[in-house]
């Protein structure tokens, strides 16, 4: 799969997420509302999910392997090192 199109939308409020993210795959399937977290050590994705009845998430679309998360999570989190960068200029 190829990354054909990724729109990063910051976030300007206080919190620990820095950004809402869609992806787009071989012009062919988008996945919005990834967000990108800050965490104690590094940024993170946060895949789309949904609250359930019992008060916790779960993901309702995610990486199936480690291969496709590492794909999407270094692409992401290039974009958004770049599009920061640009920003501070």
């Amino acid at each position: 799969m190829n990354i054909t199109h990724l729109k990063i939308n910051p976030v300007q409020v206080a919190g620990r997420m820095r950004a809402i993210v869609s992806i787009t795959f071989d012009n062919a399937l988008t996945i919005h509302d990834i967000k990108i977290i800050e965490g104690p050590d590094r940024l993170f994705l946060a895949m789309p999910s949904r609250k359930m009845a019992d008060g916790t998430f779960k993901d309702i679309v995610h990486p199936i392997n480690p291969e496709m998360r590492n794909l999407m999570e270094e692409a992401i989190l290039q974009k958004y090192s770049e599009d920061i960068m640009v920003s501070a200029d």
